[in-house]
Parts: structure tokens; sequence; C-alpha cells
């Protein structure tokens, strides 16, 4: 049985837990108010953009400027996984769901055949995939949303993504990301953003009407899309890391949640327990004095 010293020191040790894991609750409580703002609010661009990408691709003939980025290099044999995943922990299952996701992911494309290539924003997901597929990744990105995320950085992801596109090393590219829904429910999904008319998560906006969905450009399709298909690339890619900050910051703020309530209770139980020690070490010294007094 531990000494009366011995759970002093443990209660000591689990309150002082408690005070960090309720301080990383109420900073993770105070980021996700403005992550959730900026994930919402940047949905409706998104689409957006993607409708008149969709919109020109679908009705127009002339000759694109960008057309392997729409249209794909018409195989579909080398794909690259872009991972947004943290990059820190004590997020609860936060990170080891992207794991998870894309460790099945990468079996079902092998087991099709494919070769998978991997482009990865955060270190939780690269230290737990470096091992199996290091040499298959492209470019390690980190401390993109420290603080906030840098819409420049972003540019520098999609530069990257199109010379690697340019230069043969994939076919296909998709974004495993983490979407929002709430505090508590978040979802790993996938977007692919090359090519760009294969793309099925768009989301339609209810707000939308479809009939006034019609465009007048100026100058010309050709130069707008000069413009705005590598654009579109980056804004997809700084949606979805909206998305997974949100996510991060939800899954952390109800993950010390959690650790701050159970800390309370290990703290009841102990404290419980010391009360009960310390009784019977009382009693224990009560007996010997009087059995000590009886006898004189």
């Amino acid at each position: 049985m531990p000494s009366l010293k011995d759970l002093r020191n443990r209660i000591s040790s689990v309150k002082s837990t408690k005070k960090i894991t309720s301080a990383m609750k109420m900073v993770a409580a105070a980021k996700l108010k403005k992550a959730q703002d900026n994930a919402i609010s940047a949905r409706p661009y998104a689409d957006r953009m993607q409708n008149i990408i969709n919109s020109i691709s679908k009705n127009s003939n002339i000759n694109f400027q960008f057309p392997s980025l729409i249209s794909g290099t018409g195989e579909n044999k080398k794909i690259l996984l872009i991972v947004c995943s943290a990059d820190r922990g004590l997020c609860g299952g936060f990170n080891s769901s992207i794991i998870r996701y894309t460790k099945k992911k990468v079996d079902a494309l092998i087991k099709d055949g494919k070769e998978v290539k991997f482009i990865f924003i955060g270190k939780k997901a690269n230290n737990a995939l470096k091992r199996s597929f290091e040499k298959n990744t492209l470019n390690i990105f980190t401390d993109i949303s420290n603080p906030n995320i840098d819409f420049n950085l972003i540019t520098e992801v999609r530069d990257s993504i199109i010379d690697h596109f340019n230069n043969g090393l994939f076919d296909s590219c998709e974004l495993i990301f983490t979407k929002f829904i709430s505090a508590i429910s978040q979802k790993v999904e996938k977007m692919q953003i090359i090519p760009l008319e294969n793309n099925m998560n768009v989301i339609e906006s209810n707000n939308v009407d479809k009939k006034n969905s019609i465009y007048e450009f100026e100058p010309n399709e050709e130069e707008i899309l000069e413009k705005i298909v590598p654009q579109n690339i980056a804004i997809q890619i700084f949606t979805g890391l909206l998305e997974s900050s949100a996510s991060e910051q939800g899954a952390r703020m109800t993950a010390m949640d959690n650790a701050t309530r159970n800390a309370n209770e290990k703290i009841d139980d102990l404290t419980m327990f010391y009360n009960r020690s310390r009784q019977a070490v009382i009693t224990k010294e009560l007996i010997e004095i009087i059995s000590g007094a009886e006898a004189i």
C-alpha cells in the first residue's frame, strides 16, 4: 500500500495536470471560435470558384491554357495524396483518424496497382507514415497554421504541386483533410483537386440560383482560366486547411475537457483513499497507545 506521502504527491501531480488540461481547453475554445468562423466563411467562395471553372469547362470549346490541370493526363496510375494533419498532439483522435484513413486509402490504391506519392502538411501524419513511405514523399510542410494559416504559404504548396504535375510525377491529386462539423464532431474527407473536371466534392450552395449561373468574361475565357485555375487549386487547399484547423481545435477542446473531468474524478478517488489510509494510520496509533497503557 502506498504511503501517505506518496498519495499526497500523486494528488499534487494530478492537480498540476488538471491545471494544464484546463488551460489548454480554454485556449482551444478561444481559437475554435475564430477557426470555425474562418472555415464556414470560406466555403461559399471555394464552391463558387469551382462552379465558375466547371461552367466554363463544360460550356466552352476553347483550347484551355491549362488542359491537363482540368482534364488530367488521360491516365490514373500515379496518385498524389496531400495529407493534412496537426503539428501537435493532445487533440484526441484527430491525428489518428487522418492516419488511419490514409493507410486504408493507400492500401486500396496499392492493391489496384497504383503508385502513391505524398505531400504532408503537418508533422503528425508524416511522423506516423514516413517509415513506410519516406521514399514516396515529395514535400513536407509544417507550421503553416502557426498561429494563422498564411495564404502565401499555400501558394508555395500549390506551386510545388503544379511543378510535380508538370514533371509527370503524378496523374491525379487528392487532398485528405478533416471537415469541421461541430466542436464534438469531425469527419475525414477527400477532395480531388487535379484533374479539376473530375472533382465530385463540390457542394452546391443552397443560396445559389442555378438559373442565374451565367457568366460574361472579359477579356476571354482562356485568359480568365489562366489566372483562376491555379488560384482555385490554392483556394481548395486553403479551404481544406481551414476545415482541418477548426477540426483540430474542436478535437483538442473536447479532449482537454474530458481530460479535466477525468482528473477531477482521479483527484476525488485519491483524496478518498488518502483519507481512509490516514484514518487507518491514526486508528492503528491509537490502538498501540491504548494497548501500551493497558500493559502498564
